[in-house]
């Protein structure tokens, strides 16, 4: 069967590079190794780092994004998601590098590649996310515990580091499920989220509100299995990434292994594949081959 390639829109890395710290030919090569997996779209992800490091690696992701063939994945931008954060949700990300997410601390980082971010919306001055949204920049609630989402195009990883489900009052989750309006990302490797979590949310939400993204860290696809990242050590164990205290600090898995572990367990939607392109209005020509288990055959 033939199908649009994959767009992923949250990955911090693979095959050893991690976006963070990479250098342009570092970028370029993934772009072209990936699109072997069938990804032809890719929004490398910035985690949280220092001013100084952050305009670094936008700069260096835009650049490589300039000299990219067309033998590589198309790097559309990057997704933010770092500094305007909410400390009660960190997640592996270092908390003493949060600013609040103001209009004057987003010029510090500003660049027009940056395409997507990730924030509390529950820190952010409204004035902030009109600021973005007019310069059509996707918000997307993340790392945070508030259940208001206006001004919020999406929800970044839902279920993880956010407030969970509640019965009363509101939360980011709960909020996620019942907004017909806005999309979500989830982590579908089997490690992220539970099978009956995911049922739940594709249940709930529209089909064509759903983004599968994989989260994955520079270790995948690599026999890498101790590294840095976040400023943190990260430990591999062949199953899932984590701190010595066990955070969780990203996937291991690239999206297409992801579809094929949906598949297996009779939860996926091949209609989930056009919702990138619809979400960012973006479009490419190629084609990718899957067999009948949802396993590639070959980019076209």
């Amino acid at each position: 069967m033939l199908t649009k390639p994959l767009i992923e829109q949250h990955f911090h890395g693979a095959f050893g590079i991690n976006f963070n710290t990479a250098e342009v030919d570092d970028v370029l090569y993934l772009a072209k190794e990936i699109k072997k997996y069938g990804i032809g779209g890719i929004f490398p992800t910035i985690v949280t780092d220092t001013v100084e490091n952050t305009t670094r690696a936008i700069s260096v992701i835009k650049t490589a994004a300039m000299r990219s063939t067309s033998d590589m994945a198309k790097i559309f931008g990057v997704h933010l998601e770092g500094i305007f954060l909410n400390p009660e949700k960190k997640g592996i990300h270092d908390e003493k590098l949060f600013m609040l997410p103001t209009v004057e601390n987003f010029r510090l980082i500003e660049d027009d590649f940056i395409k997507i971010v990730t924030l509390a919306p529950e820190l952010a001055d409204t004035d902030l996310l009109d600021y973005l949204n007019a310069k059509n920049i996707k918000v997307q609630a993340g790392h945070c515990i508030g259940g208001e989402l206006s001004g919020c195009a999406g929800t970044t990883h839902t279920f993880n580091a956010m407030k969970g489900i509640s019965h009363r009052g509101k939360s980011t989750a709960l909020s996620a499920l019942i907004n017909d309006d806005i999309y979500t990302e989830i982590i579908a490797d089997g490690v992220h989220v539970s099978d009956d979590a995911l049922k739940l949310l594709f249940k709930a939400k529209p089909q064509d509100k759903i983004l599968l993204v994989s989260d994955c860290l520079p270790c995948t696809a690599s026999d890498i299995t101790e590294f840095y990242f976040a400023g943190e050590k990260i430990f591999y164990d062949g199953q899932k990434a984590a701190s010595k205290d066990g955070t969780i600090a990203g996937s291991t898995t690239l999206l297409p292994c992801i579809i094929k572990r949906l598949h297996s367990v009779g939860l996926f939607n091949p209609l989930w594949i056009n919702n990138s392109y619809n979400y960012h209005n973006i479009d490419l020509d190629d084609k990718v081959e899957w067999d009948d288990e949802w396993n590639i055959i070959k980019p076209m």
